[in-house]
């Protein structure tokens, strides 16, 4: 099976397929760099685009931090650790990532998140029967940990259904 290439693209036509990439969502900056960068057909035509979408105001990390990070809350009911690790992962600067980060989620309460969390993806069991066996417990805590949410706040949450969780250390240096 052959490997079909994009045509470079110049200056205008690059414009014009960056209009479109913002059109259908958001990007971040380096994000929407890497994805240009390979249609290009210079490093100045893609300085020059870029530029052009920063004066347009196309292309902003914080406002495409404060949206990202208010998204992945609302919509996933993620917790704060996963919200900033995504934004890392999108390259954007980490100060810009974490002033988002605390904007957004400043005034929520992590232990009502867990709750309504676990209530989402354990909605058709009894939770107080299914975290009885210590394998759907451990289960719910890596489910916590990898949605973002403290060690802490994840045992927290665990020792109203089940006191074993109790007996449970709280891993050092991953909050």
């Amino acid at each position: 099976m052959a490997v079909r290439k994009s045509p470079k693209l110049a200056e205008n036509a690059l414009w014009e397929y960056a209009l479109r990439v913002v059109g259908h969502r958001a990007h971040a900056a380096a994000e929407l760099r890497r994805k240009l960068s390979r249609r290009a057909e210079s490093p100045a035509a893609l300085s020059a685009v870029m530029e052009k979408l920063r004066e347009y105001s196309f292309v902003d990390d914080r406002k495409f931090s404060d949206v990202f990070a208010a998204s992945r809350l609302q919509n996933n009911g993620f917790g704060k650790i996963r919200v900033l690790h995504d934004l890392r992962a999108k390259q954007v600067a980490p100060a810009i990532a974490e002033q988002a980060v605390a904007k957004v989620f400043e005034g929520t309460d992590e232990a009502t998140l867990i709750q309504q969390f676990l209530d989402r993806k354990y909605r058709s069991v009894d939770l107080k029967t299914f975290l009885q066996e210590e394998k759907n417990l451990a289960s719910a805590y890596r489910r916590l940990r990898v949605a973002g949410f403290s060690s802490q706040g994840s045992l927290s949450a665990l020792r109203r259904y089940n006191r074993q969780a109790e007996e449970w250390s709280e891993p050092e240096g991953l909050d």
